[in-house]
C-alpha cells in the first residue's frame, strides 16, 4: 500500500550510493537477489542496506528456497510520490 511510504525515509534509503545502485539495478532487472553481482560490500553492510530500503517501503521480500528475492515497489511509489522514482534514477 502506497500510503505507508514516508518522503524523509525514502529520501533517506536514497541518498547512499550503494542504495541507490540496488535501487537502480532492481529498477533495471526487476528483481535482485539478496547477494547481487557486482557489488564488492560485506554480506553484513549489505544485509544492512536491504533493511534500510525495506522499512523505508522501498522494496518487498520473497523468500525464494533459501535465497531472498527483493523487487523494487515502483507502482507505490509512483502513487504516492509520482516522478521521484523516474526524477532520480535519470539524475544517476
Amino acid at each position: 500500500m502506497a500510503d505507508d511510504l514516508e518522503l524523509a525515509a525514502v529520501l533517506h534509503a536514497l541518498g547512499d550510493p550503494v542504495r541507490l545502485a540496488l535501487v537502480r539495478r532492481m529498477a533495471a532487472e526487476g528483481e535482485s537477489a539478496c547477494s547481487p553481482d557486482g557489488l564488492t560490500v560485506p554480506r553484513s553492510t549489505l544485509t544492512n542496506h536491504w533493511r534500510i530500503l525495506r522499512e523505508a517501503g522501498l522494496t518487498s521480500t520473497r523468500q525464494e528456497g533459501k535465497n531472498r528475492i527483493m523487487s523494487l515497489r515502483r507502482a507505490e511509489l509512483d502513487a504516492r510520490f509520482p516522478g521521484l522514482l523516474a526524477s532520480v534514477l535519470g539524475a544517476c
